[in-house]
């Protein structure tokens, strides 16, 4: 099995810690942790499978124009990218109770993203167990990659990433 590629962003916070975690449940050596500040697509292109890891509530769509941030700066490239033949998964984090209009809008974005560049999308997670009103990343019925809540339900984070990943060993 050829490791998978964890990109993540912001780092020093619960995206990072979240990609750490993901990193884990597979087997640390089975995954490689890549900030996706400065990342470039040669970076990632070894790669045939890629996990994206988002920070909260569509932070690339709220930021000041004038200062931009380490999504704000990937996006612009990654639906460019050519990721045909690589499957790839995201979760991102999200605050059901403060932003339930916007619940992990950007695994919707990131998601877009990856399938605008040819990618396969994998890892949809059925929302049971969440509770928000409006998410970009909600569709068909299932959440388009994993949802994780740690401002509301940080006990549940290591079970969501366990279950994500025995999906994602299946699926990837």
């Amino acid at each position: 099995m050829d490791k998978i590629a964890i990109l993540f962003g912001p780092t020093g916070g619960n995206t990072e810690k979240a990609a750490n975690l993901v990193a884990r449940a597979f087997g640390e050596d089975k995954a490689v942790l890549i900030p996706v500040k400065n990342v470039q697509e040669s970076d990632i292109m070894a790669f045939s499978r890629i996990i994206f890891g988002g920070p909260t509530v569509g932070t690339h769509t709220w930021s000041d124009p004038n200062q931009k941030n380490d999504w704000d700066v990937f996006l612009t490239r990654l639906y460019k990218m050519d990721l045909k033949g690589k499957s790839c998964a995201v979760f991102g984090l999200g605050d059901q109770v403060s932003y339930s209009f916007k619940f992990v809008d950007d695994v919707g974005t990131i998601a877009d993203h990856v399938i605008q560049a040819g990618g396969k999308l994998v890892g949809s997670v059925d929302p049971e167990g969440y509770t928000f009103d409006e998410s970009k990343a909600f569709r068909n019925g299932k959440f388009l990659g994993l949802p994780l809540d740690e401002d509301n339900e940080p006990e549940l984070t290591q079970g969501r990433i366990n279950k994500w990943v025995e999906l994602l060993k299946t699926e990837l």
